[in-house]
């Protein structure tokens, strides 16, 4: 048989056939059994938080510290955790499976906010953390006992991390902060914080990404303002602007060397990205199945609105876009768990999905006309909570500008 060269081109021939192939290939489009079964167990635990159980917390604004606890329970809060700490040993795949099925429950941001963390916050600590930080650490969170925030982003940063003002300065066997961060969801709730702060002045490093170093610690807020921020949505899961003055954390407290603060974030923000990307996945499906069931039972001039392709095709192209999107995200962490380059899969399916989920949860509140105003009918929720994944933890607009740069070399705008 011809070889395949300059002169020959290959031929399909010498692939091997569909029946040698059978039972090797690893490309995934639908779930496996054991991933349709976490799921399907997830969603039972989420039937007993149903959206009046949302409503009633968008209302009153109170963390959902007994769907907090139930998941803790479950075991299902260190889900993608080592197993010789407590966790499941499971990957971002699972992950993002598990964080779809809550967001579509109905609890939507909300829900999806109050577990975020302890899938992706802590994974610079799995991955730099000595064995001792770990063995303090993980378990409390894993169970339940303990809740954690995140403190990167601050008011003049943005996304500009290189940039942030806030200080950890040495002061023999300890650190010393002051400064203001935004944003930080769960505060209000926390019992620790993950902290980004610069330990050596932009001016005297080499590089704008040297000099910031990870903390894990305590939020001592004798030390710590956390001040509230009223917010469009997700009343329940607060975001908070923080304010410390003379933050003391011991040096056991550092996740790995001093100065190495920004390469090892990096190991939570793709993760973070697709957990994002599942849950605007599952608000979008959220609402479509509300639509559609509203669709079906509303009769006007005579007949189910759901008979009019003006109803009809919105809501059949939010589906395939959703669907697209999933697909998107399962790529992403089907890449993250073999241990390969995933960054701008993850970016991509965090902007597809925020637009997928927006679109879907919009086209909702559409479907039910005036109703679709009223709170009772949750799609007003839904939409006011899609808002976020298009949002953060990146704009859609600094996605676009990454994939530009980085998968169509094109030179950078900013």
């Amino acid at each position: 048989m011809l070889q395949p060269g300059i002169d020959h081109p290959g031929t399909a021939a010498q692939f091997p056939s569909r029946e040698t192939q059978r039972g090797t290939r690893q490309v995934q489009f639908s779930l496996t059994e054991d991933q349709e079964e976490l799921r399907t167990q997830v969603l039972r635990l989420c039937e007993r938080f149903d959206d009046a159980y949302w409503l009633a917390r968008d209302r009153d604004a109170v963390f959902p510290h007994d769907f907090h606890a139930a998941m803790a329970e479950g075991g299902w809060l260190g889900i993608a955790m080592p197993e010789e700490y407590g966790g499941g040993g499971l990957g971002m795949m699972e992950a993002t499976i598990m964080m779809r099925a809550v967001a579509e429950s109905g609890a939507c941001m909300t829900g999806a906010s109050s577990i975020h963390m302890n899938i992706f916050g802590l994974n610079p600590v799995v991955v730099f953390g000595t064995q001792a930080q770990k063995r303090r650490f993980l378990p409390p969170l894993i169970a339940g006992r303990e809740k954690a925030c995140f403190g990167v982003t601050e008011p003049n940063a943005g996304l500009n991390t290189t940039e942030l003002k806030t200080r950890a300065e040495k002061h023999r066997d300890r650190y010393v902060v002051s400064g203001q961060k935004i944003w930080i969801s769960t505060a209000q709730v926390a019992d620790r914080i993950l902290l980004l702060a610069r330990t050596t002045p932009l001016d005297q490093v080499k590089r704008k990404t040297d000099g910031l170093t990870l903390f894990y610690t305590a939020l001592d807020r004798t030390k710590v303002e956390v001040r509230l921020i009223e917010k469009m949505g997700r009343h329940a899961v607060d975001s908070n602007m923080l304010f410390f003055d003379g933050l003391e954390i011991p040096e056991e407290d550092r996740i790995g060397e001093e100065g190495q603060g920004f390469r090892q974030i990096l190991h939570g923000m793709n993760p973070e990205r697709m957990l994002i990307a599942a849950e605007a996945v599952g608000i979008g499906h959220a609402a479509l199945a509300r639509a559609s069931n509203y669709a079906k039972e509303r009769v006007v001039f005579g007949r189910p609105i759901g008979r009019n392709q003006a109803i009809q095709h919105p809501l059949a192209r939010c589906w395939a876009n959703l669907e697209a999107a999933w697909l998107m995200t399962m790529k992403a962490a089907a890449l993250y768990d073999a241990q390969k380059e995933c960054g701008a899969e993850a970016n991509a399916a965090k902007y597809l999905a925020g637009e997928a989920g927006f679109t879907a949860a919009e086209t909702a509140v559409m479907t039910h006309g005036g109703m679709g105003y009223a709170q009772e009918y949750h799609v007003e929720r839904y939409l006011r909570e899609s808002f976020i994944p298009r949002i953060a933890p990146v704009s859609r607009e600094l996605i676009l500008s990454h994939l530009a740069e980085r998968v169509l070399g094109l030179p950078k705008s900013y």
